[in-house]
């Protein structure tokens, strides 16, 4: 036998190594660990580092006959996962739990028992993507050999015992509306499954996913309880969570998050990967302001990531973990009643084995709220609903039944007033406390608070170590309504400016955000983060053209384009034209980066063309939409050369009407009908000729 040298027993380590990785994935390897997995939310049905990832087992094991899973990316799916759930059980009699699409494996759904319930939600991201915890899930059933436990392939119908139900979040601005509940069904129809009710679709674009969702949900019922034999009975709140208050417990001992997302970050070390689950505590290098205009703030901030691993590159979005402002934690707390009891230590424990503790405990009633719980978010109509029987007084609690049972009503009531849960709460009740509201309630009935996703503007290849975002602060009033609406993360950030700035106590708006975070863990100017790789990207080939659209703060992915091909430039490398369309209001007052743009000039010559559409400055409103026109020659002559079409910005109107114009542009200039452009529109869109990095 021949002897084996250095470079052979290296070749069979690695093959060994890959033989063991393959054949316990999902045990050893490729898991996100719980961020809770070490706290008092350990034993409470969060997910552990080497549980089953076999949902069959799972339900057996747990006694369900009921599984909702979720594909989330803002927490909306997940919440209307959760009320599914809870609803199953409180009205039909179902024993479910909610379940993490990425927590479980999907080969073995052809053992799904033909007497339990698969419901799926499904959020679709951006251009029609999965979710990024659906996305193990989407490629499973959507591969082109697809097979399941029993070795069966999709022509032997290997899913004919799997009963579901299916809703999709998605937004109709967006050329694949929906596309993720679309195709999902339609690849457990192909395998045999079975739906119950019609697939759901909820419509973020026009502001009616609250009120599709509460469209579908009856007539779903109804069926899953023809086929499944159900009886409705009537619906008695049973919490979730057990809250046990710790008086034996000081809220400064080391073992309580004060707001800490995870053990590491109890324990004063961050260690990483950071990433969705575990933030990366980042100090602001720099921040200012972009706006010379006295009544709105724009934020231009650049933010250290070095030493952390983190890395993005031109084209991604930054994750911004918020705090929710005082003022808003100090009224949530005062209309429930637990104001005293704001640092009163708590426990948190799921009641079913299978419910999933939104934060680390033990905690405080303060903690909880500030760090963990979107408080400022819009208020459902469902949820509405679920509180009136806990209302101080019978003439409270019939306004909030009125509210909850009629959707013009919930509207002009609190739609129209863009009322969060606090503030309603104190408008109907006259400041009088909800004491009578369990906690459980309240945790069950708000999503978790979620990171905010900005577009980076600055060049990796020019700054790999500090992300740049822009952001405007937003604040929106309404005539009949006694409350201004805050963005609650940028107004996070602005404060953080005012502190670097010197300002002794920022308190921007009268929010009075707490800078330092927990235990003073964020003091110096600190910002929890994580990145989110984009597939809005450059050309690889920098000779190619790019065409970009960016009003307002839809510029910020192309400052970050223009600033890496200026330093190709500089550094000697030949620069395809680059054009950029932007749009502001007045030249004196929001005109971002001017500056920077005729640097950028002079690097790159006559290969970068600026066209700036200032709307409010001459006698008529000129926008992108008429620049574009205006240029509509030259632009189409660089489509021809297969330039790159980027837009960014505001989805309803904007981008829609730049997808319009463009077929228009393509349809004069080439003298072709106009359903012949819009297939070439189409055709950009499909070899990512055309992005889009846009917002609803």
């Amino acid at each position: 036998m021949a002897q084996l040298d250095t470079l052979d027993i290296v070749v069979l380590a690695a093959l060994l190594l890959g033989t063991v990785a393959y054949f316990t994935k999902g045990t050893y390897w490729a898991v996100h660990s719980d961020p809770y997995s070490n706290s008092l939310a350990q034993g409470n049905g969060t997910a552990k580092p080497g549980k089953s990832r076999n949902i069959v087992e799972k339900l057996e094991q747990s006694d369900k006959n009921c599984v909702v899973f979720y594909g989330s990316q803002t927490g909306t799916a997940e919440d209307y996962a959760s009320r599914l759930a809870k609803e199953g059980h409180s009205r039909f009699g179902l024993n479910t739990m909610v379940a993490d699409l990425e927590e479980y494996d999907f080969d073995n759904l052809d053992q799904f028992p033909e007497d339990k319930l698969a419901v799926f939600v499904l959020a679709t991201y951006g251009e029609g993507e999965p979710t990024d915890n659906a996305v193990e899930f989407y490629e499973f059933l959507s591969g082109d050999d697809v097979t399941f436990s029993e070795g069966t392939s999709a022509a032997e119908k290997p899913l004919s015992n799997l009963k579901y139900v299916a809703f999709g979040l998605g937004n109709n601005t967006y050329e694949h509306y929906n596309s993720m509940v679309r195709n999902v069904d339609k690849f457990l129809t192909k395998f045999g499954a079975r739906r119950l009710g019609a697939a759901g679709e909820g419509d973020d674009g026009a502001g009616t996913m609250e009120e599709d969702f509460l469209a579908w949900k009856e007539p779903m019922w109804a069926e899953v309880c023809e086929k499944m034999g159900l009886e409705e009975r009537e619906a008695v709140y049973e919490p979730v969570f057990e809250i046990t208050e710790k008086a034996d417990m000081d809220a400064e001992e080391d073992e309580v998050y004060l707001g800490e997302p995870n053990k590491n970050h109890l324990e004063g070390s961050q260690k990483g990967p950071f990433n969705a689950n575990n933030p990366f505590i980042a100090p602001i290098a720099e921040s200012k302001e972009l706006f010379t205009a006295k009544d709105r703030n724009c934020l231009h901030m650049e933010i250290d990531v070095s030493g952390s691993n983190l890395s993005y590159t031109t084209g991604d979005h930054i994750a911004i973990w918020p705090t929710n402002p005082g003022k808003e934690v100090d009224r949530f707390l005062s209309i429930l009643g637990i104001a005293s009891k704001r640092h009163t230590v708590i426990a948190v424990k799921g009641l079913d084995p299978t419910a999933k503790v939104p934060f680390p405990s033990p905690t405080t009633y303060d903690a909880a709220i500030r760090y963990h719980m979107e408080i400022c978010a819009p208020v459902s109509r469902q949820f509405v609903s679920t509180l009136a029987p806990f209302a101080p007084s019978e003439e409270v609690k019939a306004e909030m039944v009125k509210i909850g049972g009629d959707k013009d009503y919930f509207h002009e009531k609190v739609i129209d007033r863009n009322l969060n849960l606090a503030q309603l709460l104190e408008i109907l009740s006259n400041g009088e406390p909800w004491s009578k509201v369990p906690f459980s309630l309240v945790i069950e009935g708000l999503v978790k608070i979620q990171p905010r996703y900005y577009s980076i503007s600055s060049s990796s290849l020019v700054q790999k170590d500090k992300i740049s975002i822009t952001a405007v602060v937003e604040s929106i009033a309404k005539p009949n309504s006694p409350h201004v609406l805050k963005g609650v993360t940028t107004n996070y950030l602005l404060a953080l400016k005012q502190k670097q700035h010197g300002d002794p106590e920022p308190d921007p708006h009268g929010l009075n955000y707490a800078l330092t975070g927990p235990r003073n863990k964020y003091d110096g100017v600190h910002v929890p983060i994580h990145v989110r790789h984009s597939n809005f990207k450059l050309p690889s080939d920098p000779t190619k053209p790019i065409i970009m659209v960016g009003p307002g703060t839809g510029v910020a992915p192309f400052r970050a384009f223009v600033q890496e091909r200026a330093a190709l430039a500089r550094a000697g490398q030949p620069v395809g034209k680059t054009v950029l369309f932007f749009g502001c209001r007045r030249k004196e007052e929001d005109f971002l980066y001017e500056n920077e743009w005729q640097t950028y000039e002079k690097d790159l010559g006559e290969n970068f063309i600026l066209h700036v559409a200032f709307s409010r400055d001459g006698p008529k409103k000129v926008y992108v939409q008429h620049k574009i026109e205006e240029y509509a020659e030259e632009l189409d002559k660089l489509l021809q050369q297969k330039a790159y079409f980027y837009v960014c910005g505001d989805a309803a109107n904007m981008a829609r009407e730049v997808n319009a114009l463009l077929a228009q542009i393509i349809s004069k200039q080439r003298g072709v009908p106009e359903s012949k452009a819009e297939e070439i529109v189409k055709a950009m869109r499909a070899s990512n000729q055309y992005q889009e990095d846009v917002w609803s």
